[in-house]
């Protein structure tokens, strides 16, 4: 069995640099996908992505431990550093970090690790389901009751964000595994905020239901257009074949 997997990113409709960063690779075991959302102001953001993406793809397949999680764990924890010392000896930089979704799909399991409020979803039986739980204020602010959903679908620091790579020498990632039942249908999708902050889950599910990617990337991106493109937007789309 092999994978069929898509990527896209692009820079908002007023952004002058795309602070997003995504990439996706077959390895020898299995396919590994990594997509970042930069935050730091002037080209802090776009930097820190990239080191991320960078040291990610470059820790993880070079790395011997055989237990998945704990590689992810791992990975993760350099990629910290490197954000770290990069940022550490340059004012502008000072401020800079990155959100972080890192995805291995081997056999029947899915590995993840999660920071930030880019997230991965899993739509499984036609079904789709958020897999990780945004790092942000919004999403405390929900679980402490002081909002309701609604009210966090238009709420105003929607995109401040509590945890990101790069922002603590001690890093707290969300880490976990799926099960992948082989007679079930399963795709998975991993965005940054600039889409699902314009995209609802259930346009999402509709969408990610059609059998065709490029129709798939199409109606995402002619949305994302058609709402304004405020923010940066990127997004993976992966199943196993």
């Amino acid at each position: 069995m092999g994978y069929k997997y898509l990527k896209f990113t692009s820079a908002g409709a007023q952004k002058k640099y795309n602070e997003d960063a995504v990439e996706i690779l077959e390895t020898g075991d299995g396919l590994l996908a990594v997509l970042c959302d930069g935050v730091g102001g002037d080209y802090g953001g776009d930097l820190a992505a990239k080191i991320a993406l960078k040291s990610a793809l470059y820790f993880f397949t070079t790395s011997e431990v055989q237990d998945y999680l704990e590689r992810i764990k791992l990975t993760i924890d350099e990629s910290n550093n490197f954000i770290l010392n990069h940022s550490s000896g340059s004012l502008p930089l000072k401020n800079m970090a990155t959100t972080f979704e890192i995805f291995f799909y081997k056999d029947s399991f899915v590995y993840w690790g999660h920071i930030g409020d880019s997230r991965i979803y899993n739509l499984r039986s036609k079904r789709l389901n958020q897999i990780t739980k945004d790092h942000s204020l919004v999403q405390k602010l929900l679980d402490e009751g002081y909002i309701t959903h609604k009210q966090a679908e238009t709420h105003p620091q929607k995109n401040v964000i509590v945890k990101a790579l790069g922002d603590n020498s001690t890093v707290e990632p969300d880490i976990s595994k799926i099960k992948v039942n082989d007679f079930e249908k399963n795709k998975f999708f991993i965005c940054s905020d600039g889409v699902s902050n314009l995209i609802t889950q259930k346009e999402l599910e509709e969408i990610l239901n059609r059998t065709d990617h490029e129709e798939m990337k199409t109606e995402l991106v002619k949305i994302v257009k058609l709402r304004g493109a405020v923010d940066d937007y990127s997004f993976i789309i992966i199943e196993k074949v």
